[in-house]
């Protein structure tokens, strides 16, 4: 048991890291290497779901926060790609791993909109406002106690403030292009 624990840690540790640097990729537009990291992470994900059935003893919490990375991952690359979101099962990952994942998705993907300001590609980046929405939207719904939720109505309300910094930096600068487009067609 203690062997496993100890390969649990290690495979835990490691699907965090590939996890972080799926995310990475994704910002920069390494959408291959994102895909080819993210089902390396799959596959730690996984071998710790089996060292755990073989041992029930051990704390399933150890793969928690690693498997929240995983989702956010795969979640971050979905909307990045314009893609629907994985479901749970199809990651295999525990249900609050899931929502907290996706939540922490959609408020990482605020660096992913404010690039797309810079590059003054506003369609795409309303697109993953709107999807940053979406979430919010369904996660807002699971109105449960915090000791079923792990702290999620916590981390929704984290992400209903970063979604409300998005919006207005994207309505301050949709605001600013109609101004600039009104003052030139006033000089000709």
């Amino acid at each position: 048991m203690h062997e496993a624990r100890e390969q649990v840690l290690i495979r835990c540790r490691k699907l965090g890291q590939l996890s972080a640097k799926s995310i990475r990729h994704v910002h920069r537009h390494q959408f291959d290497e994102a895909s080819s990291l993210l089902r390396e992470a799959q596959a730690e994900a996984a071998a710790v779901r089996e060292l755990l059935s073989s041992h029930p003893t051990l704390n399933p919490s150890y793969l928690h926060d690693t498997e929240k990375e995983m989702v956010e991952a795969a979640c971050v690359l979905a909307i990045a790609l314009d893609q629907p979101l994985p479901a749970s099962a199809e990651l295999g990952s525990q249900t609050m791993a899931y929502l907290h994942g996706a939540c922490e998705a959609a408020s990482e993907v605020r660096r992913f909109v404010l690039d797309l300001i810079r590059e003054g590609k506003m369609p795409e980046a309303e697109r993953i406002l709107s999807q940053m929405d979406a979430i919010y939207e369904e996660l807002v719904t699971f109105d449960f106690p915090d000791s079923l939720t792990n702290g999620l109505r916590r981390a929704v309300d984290a992400l209903r403030a970063v979604l409300e910094r998005t919006r207005s930096d994207l309505t301050l600068t949709l605001s600013q292009q109609n101004l600039i487009a009104e003052l030139r067609r006033g000089r000709e």
